[in-house]
Order: structure tokens, then sequence, then C-alpha cells
């Protein structure tokens, strides 16, 4: 688990700073070292539940990776994270691009319809019908 420091700062909103040891740290786990959870069970629930936000939108992704420059917002405080001077920063892996969702029916693909095959007939002598696995 990352090593962390708290230091209140004063810039333009009121944050509390946290300054990381070593980077990524998991959102769950950062709840934790904080001490604004008891458990990492509590922690995961109140994440799953929308209570907690990163960089000023609700994450409910339990394992999230948190790097210097992130901004953690729970229970009314906000919390910025920093790198220790004699740290080496992480690279933060780029974000996955979100295709666009079509706005219309229009725009939206046209899905292959199947040809229907006609259903095998059934077997005189046992009332079954033939299985095809192809």
């Amino acid at each position: 688990m990352a090593a962390i420091e708290l230091r209140e700062t004063n810039m333009n909103e009121d944050f509390i700073e946290i300054e990381l040891e070593e980077e990524p740290i998991e959102l769950c786990n950062l709840l934790k070292v904080l001490d604004l959870v008891e458990t990492g069970g509590q922690a995961k629930a109140l994440i799953g539940e929308g209570y907690v936000g990163v960089n000023y939108e609700i994450c409910t992704i339990k394992r999230k990776k948190l790097y210097s420059g992130d901004v953690l917002a729970f229970d009314g405080e906000l919390f910025q994270l920093t790198l220790s001077e004699d740290a080496t920063p992480n690279p933060r892996p780029p974000e996955p691009v979100q295709k666009a969702q079509p706005q219309s029916a229009e725009e939206a693909p046209k899905k292959s319809k199947r040809k229907r095959t006609k259903k095998p007939k059934v077997d005189e002598k046992t009332g079954r019908r033939p299985i095809s696995f192809g």
C-alpha cells in the first residue's frame, strides 16, 4: 500500500493535499489509508453506491487507479493528490475511447437479419427432430 502524507493547502478551493510516495493507488485503498472508512468492504460499498467522486465526477469503479493531479471528493471534503519529490512518477495509461452512440434509429447500424431455415422434419420412428450443431 502506498504511504501518504496529509497537508492542508489553500488554492482556489479548500483542498487537503495527499502526498503519495508511489503511484498509482487504488481508490478503495486510498479511502482506507486515509481512515475515511473502517474497512475495505465499506470503501467498496460506498464507491459502488456513488458516494465518492474522482476529478469532479461520481466514480463507481472500486479499484480505479489514482495518480498525482487527481482530485478525490468524499464526505464534503476535497483531496488533491500530489507526488512526493523523491518518488518516481508512473505514466498514466491513456483513457479508453468511448464510441459515440447513434442518436436515432436511422443512424443505428442495420442488424443483419438471418434467414430462417425450415425446421427439420420429425423422425417418424422416434418423434424427435434431429439436432444440428453447425
